[in-house]
C-alpha cells in the first residue's frame, strides 16, 4: 500500500478516534459494569446489558449498511455480543474483546480523578475499563470501517464480544458451542486484551503464561493447644507447610522444582528476549514498585523476560488458620492452610500440572500429619503459531511507516484463559494478540489509563493487517 494513501487512512483514523471513539468510550466508562465475579446482582442490575447497548448504538452510526449484530443470551449466564461484517475480499477473520470490568478501588485514585468519571488528559484516557478491554471493539471496528471507508478489500470479520472475562470467561464455553455455526471457522483471530512494551513501538504478543492454584491444608490435632504444654510434642504446622512449599520451590532462589512445570528454553525464545531488552533495558524489571535496595531475584535483564514469562513461579497468596499478630497466643494452632498460585509457561498441561504437585505435596507428610492439597484453577498458557508472511509484512509496514522499526515481539506473565480456549477449538487459525495496555496503563488498578496515540496507531496496523490477509 503506498504512503499517501496509509497517510488519509491515518488521518481518517485519528479524525474518528477524537468526534466518534473517544465520546462513546467516555461513556462506556460511566459504567460500572462489573464482572459477574465481582458482582453477583449482575443481572439484576443491568450494566452489562447497558455496556452492550451503549456499543452496539456506536456501531449503528459508522456507516457499514450491511453489517448486523445481536445480542445473545443463555438463562444465568452473561450476554455476549455477536457482530457480523460481510468481507469486500478473501479471508475470515474473529475479533475478540469484552466489556465487563474489575472492581473500582476507588479510595486509591488520584485526585480529580475516579473509576467511572472519565478524564482526558493528553495523551491519556482515565477510568475503569478505558484499556481493559472497553476500547478494543472500538479499535476494531473502527479498522474495519476505515477500509470501507477508503474502498480497500477487508475478510470476512466477526467480533464475538463477552461480558465474563474479568471472571475468567466461565460463561464463554457455552456460548462458543451455541454460536458456533455463526462464529464459523476464522483464519484469523484478533485480540486486543494484551500489552505493550512501551508506546513507541507496534507489540504483538506471542505468549501469555498459564496459571494452575491450589489450597494446601497441614493439620495435626483437633484443637489449638497450649504451646507451653506442647511445644516441641505436637509437630508445629507452619514448619510442616514450610517444609512441604519447599518441595516444589527453592526457597533460596525461587526455582520450581516439579519438572512437569518446566518447558524447554530454546535459543530462538532467548533471542527474542535479547530483542525485547534491546528496546526496554532495565524496565523490564524498574518498573516494579520494589522497595530501595530491592533486587529481582534474577539480574540479567535478559533471564528477567524470560523468568517471568517462560517459567513457572509461585505466589502464596493467601492463608487460613493464624491469627493478628495483635491477637496470636501461645497456642499451637491445629491447622495452616495456604493458598498457591503457579503461574506456568506455555506448552504446560495445566492438568498434568496440578497432578504433578498434589502429588509433591501429599507424599509422606512429616510427622504423619494430615495434609491436602485441593486445585481449583487450572488454566494452561498460550503460544501464538507463527504469523502469516502477508500479515507479517503489513504489520511491519504500519510499524515504520509510524515508528520507523518493525514490530516488536512480547512475552505476557499473565493468563487470558480465552486465548488457549480459542487456539483449542481453532487449531489451524493464526493469531495477532496486541493491545494498547503500556506498562502505566495500570489495569484493574487506580488511575487506569489508555494511551490514545498509540491506540490511533494500532488501529492503522491492524486495518493493514486485514487487508494484507484479504489479498494473500
Amino acid at each position: 500500500m503506498d504512503v499517501p494513501q496509509v497517510d488519509s487512512m491515518l488521518n481518517h483514523i485519528r479524525k474518528n478516534w477524537t468526534e466518534s471513539v473517544l465520546p462513546s468510550l467516555c461513556d462506556f466508562i460511566r459504567i460500572p459494569a462489573q464482572s459477574p465475579s465481582f458482582d453477583p446482582d449482575w443481572e439484576a442490575r443491568g450494566e452489562l446489558d447497558q455496556a452492550i447497548e451503549l456499543f452496539s448504538s456506536w456501531l449503528d452510526t459508522l456507516g457499514i449498511d450491511d453489517m448486523s449484530y445481536s445480542v445473545h443470551r443463555i438463562p444465568g449466564r452473561t450476554p455476549v455480543l455477536l457482530v457480523d461484517v460481510p468481507g469486500t475480499g478473501s479471508g475470515d477473520v474473529l475479533f475478540y474483546s469484552h466489556l465487563d470490568k474489575q472492581p473500582p478501588v476507588t479510595d486509591l485514585w488520584s485526585e480529580g480523578k475516579h473509576p467511572f468519571d472519565p478524564v482526558f488528559e493528553a495523551p491519556y484516557l482515565y477510568g475503569r475499563g478505558s484499556v481493559d478491554d472497553g476500547y478494543g471493539g472500538y479499535l476494531c471496528a473502527l479498522a474495519v470501517q476505515t477500509l470501507r471507508f477508503h474502498g480497500i478489500p477487508h475478510p470476512r470479520c466477526r467480533f464475538l464480544i463477552e461480558t465474563c472475562e474479568e471472571s475468567g470467561s466461565f460463561d464463554l464455553p457455552p456460548y462458543l458451542d451455541a454460536l458456533s455455526e455463526e462464529i464459523g471457522t476464522p483464519d484469523l483471530v484478533v485480540v486486543l486484551d494484551s500489552g505493550a512494551g512501551d508506546y513507541e513501538n507496534i507489540w504483538v504478543t506471542e505468549s501469555l503464561r498459564g496459571l494452575v492454584a491450589g489450597t494446601l491444608k497441614v493439620e495435626v490435632s483437633s484443637e489449638g493447644v497450649h504451646s507451653g504444654l506442647a511445644g516441641g510434642i505436637i509437630p508445629e504446622t507452619f514448619r510442616i507447610a514450610r517444609n512441604l512449599i519447599s518441595r516444589v520451590e527453592d526457597s533460596s532462589t525461587g526455582e520450581i522444582l516439579v519438572p512437569e512445570l518446566h518447558v524447554e528454553i530454546d535459543e530462538s525464545l532467548r533471542k527474542r528476549a535479547e530483542r525485547i531488552v534491546a528496546v526496554l533495558g532495565e524496565s523490564v524489571w524498574s518498573e516494579f514498585p520494589m522497595l530501595e535496595g530491592v533486587k529481582p531475584q534474577v539480574t540479567d535483564p535478559v533471564e528477567v523476560v524470560l523468568n517471568g514469562n517462560w517459567r513457572p513461579a509461585l505466589a502464596v497468596i493467601g492463608a487460613n488458620g493464624f491469627p493478628s499478630t495483635a491477637d496470636g497466643g501461645n497456642v499451637l494452632r491445629p491447622f495452616s492452610e495456604f493458598s498457591l498460585s503457579f503461574r506456568i509457561p506455555p506448552g504446560v498441561d495445566s492438568d498434568l500440572a496440578l497432578e504433578a504437585i498434589k502429588k509433591v505435596l501429599e507424599a509422606n507428610p512429616p510427622h504423619g500429619a494430615k495434609v491436602t492439597f485441593s486445585p481449583f484453577v487450572g488454566a494452561d498458557g498460550f503460544r501464538a503459531p507463527p504469523i502469516h508472511p502477508s500479515i507479517d509484512s503489513a504489520l511491519n509496514q504500519a510499524a515504520q511507516h509510524l515508528y520507523g522499526e518493525n514490530w516488536m515481539p512480547l512475552f505476557e506473565g499473565g493468563t487470558i484463559p480465552f486465548l488457549s480456549m480459542m487456539q483449542n477449538r481453532f487449531p489451524d487459525a493464526s493469531f495477532l494478540v496486541t493491545g494498547s495496555m503500556g506498562p502505566d496503563g495500570n489495569a484493574h488498578g487506580p488511575d487506569e489509563k489508555l494511551h490514545v496515540p498509540a491506540s490511533e496507531n494500532l488501529t492503522l496496523a491492524i486495518s493493514l493487517a486485514l487487508n494484507a490477509l484479504s489479498e494473500g
